[in-house]
């Protein structure tokens, strides 16, 4: 999944930036309100992270232009004002969550991670897919009870098609979402994890649960 976060402050970019790559997510950064729009109004993303006291265009005014532009991605922000002035404002523009700093790096993640899964209408951290489970509390994967060892970006994939089991993934959707903007892209990187991926799912004789639609893209689920 990727994440867009506007912070203006060095070190706690870096620092929140990081720490949401090693949990898996891909992250793009702005220090600044205007590239931050520009990020948020250029790409698809599955959350935002949002400081209210930025340079060039403060973070309330980056939510009320994404609203107007009926841009619906889910929004956390992130700020030191803590009144409840504060807060109600930017619920009342639109924001999804709200959370003050000094903050828990845990608290945070879990706070994205629910929004992300608001995105994809799954209220339980446990998404099925046949017997398919994946823990994206955990980032754990079974089939049929026995666990199965992933890789990071695997295991990315594996969570957007389950996020989204039963439609059609295009490699282009796939890249969007798993890969910030700094990523080099390569023409084949997408059919190499989605063959790792195949070969793991499928691996001992187990049906076919990841499927290639010509022209489509990808779908998980069962018998399709």
């Amino acid at each position: 999944m990727r994440i867009l976060l506007i912070e203006d402050y060095g070190p706690l970019r870096k620092s929140v930036a990081q720490g949401l790559r090693e949990t898996g997510y891909a992250v793009d950064t702005a220090g600044d309100g205007e590239e931050g729009l520009w990020y948020a109004s250029a790409n698809d993303y599955d959350a935002i992270i949002l400081d209210l006291m930025l340079p060039k265009l403060d973070g309330l005014t980056i939510l009320r232009r994404l609203r107007k532009e009926g841009n619906a991605v889910h929004v956390l922000i992130l700020t030191a004002r803590d009144s409840l002035e504060d807060r109600v404002r930017g619920l009342n523009l639109g924001a999804d969550d709200y959370l003050v700093k000094p903050f828990a790096f845990d608290e945070l993640v879990a706070r994205v991670r629910a929004l992300v899964r608001r995105r994809y209408a799954a209220k339980e951290p446990v998404l099925r897919v046949a017997d398919l489970e994946v823990d994206t509390l955990a980032r754990r994967v079974r089939r049929g009870g026995q666990e199965i060892d992933l890789t990071a970006r695997e295991y990315a994939l594996l969570e957007f098609l389950a996020a989204r089991a039963g439609r059609p993934v295009s490699r282009t959707e796939i890249w969007d979402h798993l890969y910030d903007f700094a990523a080099e892209p390569r023409s084949n990187v997408i059919n190499v994890y989605v063959g790792r991926l195949r070969r793991k799912l499928e691996s001992g004789g187990r049906p076919r649960i990841l499927h290639t639609r010509r022209g489509m893209g990808y779908v998980l689920g069962e018998g399709r």
